[in-house]
């Protein structure tokens, strides 16, 4: 789901279990604000809060961010679209967050194996 162009200007996901609003910020692209609007809108994106009602995301919606982002930025979808498009894509979603995570994984080994190599 996530146009490939698109994923190749935003940066990689580093190896962390948790990560702030503002880290997924910079990992996206997209503001704090819009994160937490998107959150009222996409019941799919649900990060977890802890203490001070603080967001702390996981990986999967990091790579859910980042179909949202792509829906609506790239794709041309509304926000209602956008909704739409993920509920209807529960089976291909599967599949896209795996292609993802691939892509990523690859892209994680090669930085790896480029620094290996020096």
């Amino acid at each position: 789901m996530l146009d490939p162009r698109s994923n190749q200007e935003l940066p990689p996901i580093p190896a962390k279990r948790y990560f702030t609003i503002g880290e997924v910020s910079d990992l996206c692209l997209v503001k704090p604000h819009v994160l937490r609007y998107w959150e009222q809108e996409f019941p799919q994106l649900k990060p977890v809060k802890r203490r001070g009602n603080r967001r702390y995301y996981q990986r999967h919606d990091v790579l859910m961010i980042r179909q949202i982002r792509s829906l609506l930025h790239e794709q041309g979808f509304t926000i209602l679209g956008a909704r739409q498009q993920l509920e209807g894509d529960h089976a291909q979603d599967d599949v896209s967050r795996s292609q993802q995570l691939v892509r990523q994984l690859r892209t994680e080994l090669e930085e790896v194996l480029q620094v290996l190599r020096r």
